[in-house]
């Protein structure tokens, strides 16, 4: 283990502000960033953009890690991302890409509700990265994506969105409107009929459809929340671990168990045997990957080094904003696209920490045999209180559920050429 991983409070390469210190020891007082470099660990570059083009939603779901959890930064932000910021953001963004000569950056607008947006001022943020990258980086090919919650899609949105070479993801729940109760807008009136609209006329253009992204949610059956979703004709389903940690504990969860693998596996399980590969499902891919030595570029899963930066609508660089679930001002650097490079943000110990792979989890975690799947779960899943993030994930037992049966369903095919019944 590297030496600049201490027990004792060092000095931070970035003063961390006292609430990071106080809330999260592990990295802010406890990770020397200068040793770190020192000892020859070296920081990887970002390789994804997340735009906040539009900082509020016309719905007001009930368990939204925007508005609903620990960070509540969002009141004081701009609505909106002014062309002169963005222009900023795809100028350090061009910059970036050229210093490290990425031969691909991923640019995600997100909010809020992104469309919000007129869908010509929402392709401005990605004109304008395009454009700044074909100056400094030519070499460097710009992707683009937006992640809505659908309500808002029309004929002409998604025309536009296409044209500007912008592939859509789309937020559910699931198929039905029983699944997205929680999903309401601002005066308490369902959302699912306007996302449902959106999300049958974005099957009519799969070139322009990235997938759909769903909360795990105990309190509906799994495997009928998949064959809903398929209903919409996804090419992808992302099915993440609904936001918690320690201090947070996952709601439903009734005691020990693993209620959130078997859920999962429940979805594995009747994926796995469809005879017919109808969509992909992201994490369950993942797991395979990762179990056979592949790479992946998820930070949920694995030990690949972050490599995300977020944009707000001020212009302020923060860390992933899953990270907004843990505490107010947790995914803060106090940096911004007016005053710092991408390259700073690669030391900050916030950022660094998530670059380390191995040496940043948890003993337990460095002794398991799954941790080069698991890689000590997703990162705002490990936070405690006082303690900060190198904990296991709060879904600890649930990811070895899900890696085991995944693996036992790998070595049987592979032994055996047919699935497990």
């Amino acid at each position: 283990m590297s030496r600049a991983i201490t027990s004792g409070p060092v000095l931070p390469a970035h003063p961390a502000p006292d609430r990071h210190a106080r809330h999260a020891p592990w990295p802010y007082a406890r990770l020397d960033v200068p040793a770190l470099r020192a000892a020859g660990h070296r920081p990887q570059p970002i390789r994804q953009f997340v735009l906040k083009t539009h900082s509020r939603c016309n719905l007001a779901c009930t368990y939204c890690y925007v508005y609903e959890m620990a960070d509540q930064s969002w009141r004081t932000r701009p609505a909106v991302m002014t062309r002169a910021t963005a222009q900023r953001a795809a100028e350090r963004i061009a910059e970036h890409a050229a210093a490290h000569d990425l031969p691909r950056v991923d640019l995600v607008l997100h909010g809020g509700e992104p469309l919000l947006a007129a869908p010509a001022a929402l392709a401005a943020p990605v004109d304008a990265v395009r454009a700044a990258v074909a100056r400094r980086a030519p070499r460097t090919r710009v992707t683009a994506s937006v992640q809505t919650n659908g309500t808002l899609l029309t004929r002409g949105r998604i025309t536009a969105l296409a044209a500007a070479g912008i592939r859509v993801g789309v937020s559910l729940d699931g198929g039905l409107p029983a699944h997205n109760a929680r999903r309401v807008d601002h005066g308490g009136r369902p959302g699912f009929g306007a996302a449902a609209r959106g999300l049958r006329l974005l099957a009519r253009h799969p070139d322009g459809y990235a997938g759909v992204l769903c909360v795990v949610d105990l309190a509906q059956d799994p495997v009928e929340t998949y064959e809903s979703l398929l209903a919409f004709a996804p090419p992808a389903i992302g099915l993440l671990l609904p936001l918690a940690n320690w201090s947070t504990p996952p709601p439903g969860r009734p005691g020990p168990g693993t209620p959130y693998g078997d859920w999962l596996l429940a979805v594995f399980d009747r994926w796995w045997h469809d005879g017919v590969r109808r969509t992909r499902i992201r994490i369950f891919e993942e797991v395979i990957a990762l179990l056979l030595g592949l790479p992946t570029a998820t930070e949920t899963l694995g030990l690949a080094p972050a490599a995300t930066a977020v944009v707000e609508t001020d212009g302020t660089v923060e860390q992933a904003d899953s990270l907004k679930s843990a505490y107010e001002g947790a995914a803060a650097t106090g940096m911004s696209v007016d005053t710092h490079s991408f390259d700073q943000l690669l030391d900050h110990p916030g950022f660094a920490a998530r670059q380390l792979g191995l040496e940043a989890l948890a003993p337990g975690c460095r002794s398991c045999e799954l941790v080069a799947v698991c890689g000590g779960g997703h990162y705002p899943h490990r936070y405690r209180e006082g303690e900060g993030f190198r904990q296991p994930s709060v879904y600890c037992a649930d990811l070895q559920a899900v890696i085991r049966h995944i693996a036992g369903a790998l070595h049987l095919a592979a032994t055996t050429g047919r699935a497990a019944s």
